[in-house]
């Protein structure tokens, strides 16, 4: 026989995690707050024990040729273990959302009910290469309630047992269970499989990455999920656009940080201003190392541009690549953003009111915005302190999510002997 307790098996795992998560959902504020600021500060002053492990796994996806993108994902370094502890410190300040009241009443026969929100039991979460994920969703889950079973791929293998041995030991200063927190990474793909299809031992389903991954759960998993999406982001610039706010905007959506899926993907821009747009935002983009790619009303403007196609139009580079498109009207921008979008973020830069208002109303992506850069979309930028992911399904949750994403609701009925006539 197997010594379970030196090698628990995955169904162990998550039965551990179950019978962790009912002392998580009775756990006070203030229990889960001493165990968020250990987590922090365990980020925070770890870097000898978390930085040698990303260097493995950075190590090993160069010797892969994952990519530039996903390097950058992977990367960890002291500001970005300080920004993640932040993270974790801005959730500490955030409204606790178990036992808040949604709604109630007090019905005619005299019956006080009220809908609660409640913890959905274990959370699982299936991730490639961003080790921020890590501490990001295990925060929100102990805010929120919530144990969670970490399925982080073989890309950020080493970080993520750094980490996940840090969590642990952070829940368990403060009184609440280790096994609240748990990772599957040493079962592999076959891990994954099983956690896809652990219907009564997991409650919800959370897939972060590329495309498809995220639709391999999506198609595959008897666990309910909620879905994150790839980011094939668009910007319009309308007609009336500033052309210094176009500059700065599609600048900064496209090279801050290209490897994200809030960075834009493809620039639409109005026949009537392409004359006067199209030069300095391309030439802003060019002087940034922007690879573009340009349907033939534009690929006179900038030497070196490349000839679009269909495929770029809906692909996610993640990279310092970009395409665009000159069309004719709003009407065109909102087709073309219809048929290629993954309903994630849009932007729109007017200074035309009614354009503005008929692209809010009309674009059915989970963020749509005016004259500001879809760099914005995120958890953090939102004020949830961390985001689970970036919902673009339409069934429970939709945009960044954060805390009260992370909870269902149950009713409390409160009688004094009524029955039903």
């Amino acid at each position: 026989m197997p010594d379970r307790a030196a090698a628990p098996t995955l169904q162990d795992k998550l039965a551990a995690a179950k019978h962790a998560s009912t002392a998580l959902a009775t756990a006070t504020t203030e229990q889960k707050h001493a165990a968020l600021r250990a987590i922090a500060e365990a980020v925070r002053t770890g870097a000898d024990r978390i930085l040698p492990a990303n260097e493995l796994d950075l190590a090993n996806g160069r010797e892969n040729a994952i990519g530039a993108g996903l390097l950058d994902r992977l990367r960890l370094d002291q500001p970005r273990l300080d920004a993640l502890a932040e993270a974790v410190e801005v959730v500490v300040g955030l409204v606790d959302p178990v036992g808040e009241v949604v709604r109630g009443r007090s019905l005619p026969n005299g019956l006080q009910i009220s809908q609660v929100r409640v913890p959905f039991g274990v959370i699982g979460a299936i991730y490639e290469a961003r080790p921020n994920v890590t501490i990001d969703i295990a925060a929100l889950a102990i805010k929120s309630g919530n144990a969670v079973v970490l399925r982080g791929g073989s890309a950020a293998a080493h970080s993520n047992g750094a980490l996940v041995a840090l969590l642990r030991e952070a829940l368990e200063s403060a009184g609440l269970p280790a096994d609240a927190v748990q990772t599957i990474d040493e079962f592999g793909r076959e891990g994954a499989t099983e956690l896809m299809r652990a219907r009564g031992l997991v409650d919800v389903l959370i897939p972060r990455g590329s495309a498809q991954l995220i639709q391999t759960v999506v198609r595959e998993s008897t666990v309910p999920v909620i879905e994150t999406g790839a980011g094939v982001v668009h910007i319009y610039l309308d007609e009336s656009a500033d052309e210094a706010m176009s500059v700065d905007i599609v600048r900064n959506a496209k090279v801050q940080r290209p490897s994200v899926c809030n960075a834009v993907e493809t620039v639409l821009v109005h026949a009537g201003a392409a004359d006067r747009l199209l030069g300095p935002v391309l030439t802003a983009l060019r002087e940034a190392q922007v690879t573009i790619h340009a349907d033939e009303r534009a690929i006179g403007v900038v030497p070196g541009a490349l000839p679009v196609t269909e495929e770029e139009y809906a692909t996610e580079h993640m990279a310092l690549e970009l395409s665009v498109r000159v069309v004719d009207s709003l009407d065109e921008a909102i087709a073309h953003i219809r048929s290629y979008s993954t309903a994630h973020t849009e932007s729109i830069i007017t200074g035309d009111l009614g354009n503005a208002e008929r692209f809010l109303r009309e674009v059915d992506s989970a963020v749509v915005m005016v004259n500001a850069s879809t760099r914005f979309t995120d958890g953090g930028e939102f004020g949830f302190g961390a985001e689970v992911g970036i919902s673009t399904q339409k069934l429970h949750a939709r945009g960044p999510m954060g805390l009260p994403e992370l909870t269902s609701t149950k009713w409390i009925v409160r009688g004094q002997g009524q029955v039903r006539g």
